[in-house]
């Protein structure tokens, strides 16, 4: 089955799961960067409810989490699934949660969730980036740009956190040497940095895959693999580690 013929199939049968309202694809598959093997990844929106159990009894095999299962908060669960020998990711989107972030994003204001596999955390606006970038598959949903409130409003945050990791990194733990503690946090940092920075640009961020290349910190990579465990070298990683962050975001913010 060619991929056209197979993104359809499995948009109509989502489309067909009782309370949802749109099914749209995202990820690298939407924005066409995608590689031969990249995953699929769809959301399926709906308003006041879904059951899970519907698209378990659809039989493709993987795992159906149940609503909140990956976490709670925006990010609110989904399936990890293989359709006709494709990697497919299904994301639940509760429209009623989507509006509310949307008329947040806005007014400029959104809150950091934690969530695994993500260094930085997720903004509460990712859910807006999403729509900003999916291909809407079946039913209608908004288009946003990027809110100038938010616009404004995120650098501040995000380069606040990371200016408070970087110098907690260097004081409590470069100074006793301390390798893994000192570079996990100056890599959080950068991640918070990375936020800052496009944030700044205006640029949507739906994941943290390629946020440090993206946000120009990719040299982050050998500063951490030159690190060694004493004061000296970790003092100096926390501190070329900002200036490069810093640099960038004051490059983004003109």
């Amino acid at each position: 089955m060619d991929d056209a013929t197979f993104l359809d199939d499995v948009a109509d049968a989502l489309a067909g799961l009782p309370g949802v309202a749109a099914v749209a694809l995202g990820g690298s598959r939407a924005q066409g960067t995608c590689r031969h093997d990249s995953d699929w990844d769809l959301a399926i929106y709906y308003r006041d409810g879904f059951d899970p159990a519907t698209l378990r009894a659809i039989g493709w095999p993987g795992e159906v989490s149940e609503l909140g299962g990956w976490g709670g908060g925006v990010f609110n669960g989904g399936a990890w699934l293989h359709i006709d020998g494709r990697p497919v990711d299904v994301h639940y989107r509760d429209l009623n949660v989507v509006e509310h972030e949307l008329s947040e994003a806005r007014a400029g204001r959104f809150r950091i969730e934690p969530l695994l596999f993500h260094l930085a955390g997720i903004p509460s606006y990712l859910v807006v980036g999403e729509l900003a970038i999916a291909q809407v598959l079946r039913g209608e949903l908004p288009r946003p740009d990027y809110p100038e409130a938010l616009r404004r409003s995120a650098p501040q945050v995000w380069w606040g956190n990371a200016e408070r990791i970087f110098e907690y990194a260097r004081a409590n733990h470069a100074r006793h040497g301390r390798l893994a503690a000192c570079t996990g946090l100056v890599t959080v940092a950068a991640s918070q940095a990375a936020h800052a920075i496009l944030a700044a640009r205006g640029e949507w961020v739906t994941n943290e895959k390629t946020l440090l290349d993206r946000a120009g910190l990719a040299e982050l990579d050998e500063l951490v693999a030159v690190a060694r465990p004493t004061p000296a070298s970790l003092k100096h990683l926390v501190d070329d580690a900002r200036t490069l962050a810093r640099g960038s975001l004051d490059a983004a913010t003109g």
